[in-house]
Order: structure tokens, then sequence, then C-alpha cells
């Protein structure tokens, strides 16, 4: 999850076969931040109308992604303008990929390449702020 100026907000790392529409609440709770955001930008692979009940619901964020080909018009063209900010998101995986351990992923136990993703963040941040 990534703020408006591309700066992490928060990160989880899992592995490539999970669909990314079940990975929302892993990443909710691995946030830098006291309190959560109130609107979360995802690709086509977030449009789910379990994930934004489940979301509206637990947390109160409202989700804006665009619809997948095989569905209906389900959300408001308005939000979707917010959409056009996804590139900052983007960016923020260009940044990350200034880390070599990042890039490729050396390490064999997953706690430790969190922590290289965590310290990459914390480096971000401090670069930046």
């Amino acid at each position: 999850m990534a703020a408006a100026n591309s700066l992490p907000l928060a990160v989880s790392v899992a592995s490539a076969s999970p669909a990314e529409c079940k990975l929302v609440e892993e990443v909710l709770a691995g946030s830098f931040l006291d309190e959560l955001p109130a609107r979360l930008i995802g690709d086509k692979a977030y449009d789910s109308d379990k994930l934004d009940q489940q979301l509206k619901r637990e947390y109160g964020i409202e989700m804006i992604a665009p619809n997948r080909r095989n569905r209906g018009k389900t959300q408001d063209r308005r939000k979707l303008r917010r959409y056009k900010k996804r590139w900052k998101v983007e960016r923020l995986f260009a940044w990350m990929h200034n880390f070599r351990r990042l890039v490729t992923r050396w390490e064999f136990h997953i706690e430790n390449f969190l922590g290289f993703v965590q310290l990459a963040c914390v480096h971000m941040l401090l670069r930046r702020l």
C-alpha cells in the first residue's frame, strides 16, 4: 500500500498462488500507520463485490477498482477517476527495484525476505521525508 507521494504505508509478502483480493486484509494488518486510509485504489484483480462489502463493513474503507472484462458496471465513473493516480503505486515498485535483494528473492525463509522489504521501506521513508 502506498501514499499519494509513493511512500510505503504497508507491506506484506506472500506466495504467488493466492488471488490478490484475498491478501488485502494481511496488507492492512501490516500497516505502518495507526489509522487506515478512507479509500484504496487497486487494479482489476481487486474487483470483487465480496471484498468491497468486507472492507466497507469491517474497516470503513472504500475500494476503487476498474471492472473486470467479464463483469458489468458496478462502480460510478466519477470514483474511477481516482484510478488514474495508480501510477504512484507503480513508482513505489520501481523504487523497490533499486534494492538488489528485492528484485530476486534469494532468501529461503519468508521472514528474512519480509525483513529486507521492511528495511527498504524504512530507507525510502528516511530518504524522502
